[in-house]
């Protein structure tokens, strides 16, 4: 009995839980043919698989609305609303995997900044388009109001890890800056110019730590 728990105190610090489920919220920038840019809400749902504290495999599902252009101010007449969904999986490599952050405040503190990239794809629907430009006259933009697109997601963030009382990560802060590429020209509906759509996101969420729980070859919060 007196090994058992020498053991397990021995261990804590060492215990993650192999599963996160959570929620975030996003503030949306479409860069495309439209020639102004407006901000734009977005909600996310992921579910995260943590091959150990710091490298983690993330499935996302997002909707939002995207939004860009000035149809009575712009030469072109540009104006669009996209009613967006998306899919994403991204993997996700923190520095603290790769670096020794044992007795060494500032390397704790940087431990949680992460790199993360995937693929995924986004479905277009829009609900507002404005075609001809009123200032050009006869000038007109053609494209799809409704189309699939593949996108290539390149994130950079920090994730916050509040522990348990076995000092494990049991609530985790997501802060980060996200930018999807397009692989196509359809995300604000116009089929323009030589270069495809993309958007960026800045996002803050929160995860839960849920599931089996794994040991870690070293500590994880700081000594």
């Amino acid at each position: 009995m007196g090994f058992a728990i020498f053991e397990a105190r021995a261990q804590l610090g060492f215990d993650y839980k192999q599963y996160d489920v959570g929620f975030a919220a996003g503030i949306n920038t479409v860069y495309g043919d439209a020639e102004t840019f407006t901000k734009t809400p977005s909600i996310h749902f992921n579910l995260g698989y943590n091959v150990s504290p710091f490298i983690n495999y993330v499935f996302e599902f997002q909707a939002g609305q995207l939004k860009g252009g000035d149809s009575l101010r712009t030469l072109s007449g540009r104006q669009f609303t996209n009613a967006f969904t998306s899919v994403m999986f991204r993997a996700q490599v923190q520095a603290g995997e790769l670096i020794d952050y044992s007795d060494n405040p500032l390397a704790n503190a940087v431990k949680n900044f992460y790199l993360s990239t995937g693929i995924g794809f986004v479905v277009n629907h829009l609900t507002d388009v404005n075609r001809y430009s009123i200032l050009v006259p006869g000038f007109y933009t053609p494209g799809d109001n409704n189309s699939n697109e593949i996108l290539i997601p390149a994130r950079i963030g920090y994730e916050f890890k509040l522990y348990n009382s076995y000092g494990q990560p049991s609530v985790k802060i997501d802060v980060g800056f996200q930018y999807n590429f397009i692989m196509g020209d359809g995300l604000d509906g116009y089929t323009a110019g030589n270069n495809k759509d993309g958007y960026s996101q800045l996002t803050l969420g929160v995860k839960f730590a849920v599931g089996d729980v794994i040991s870690f070859r070293k500590r994880i919060p700081y000594n």
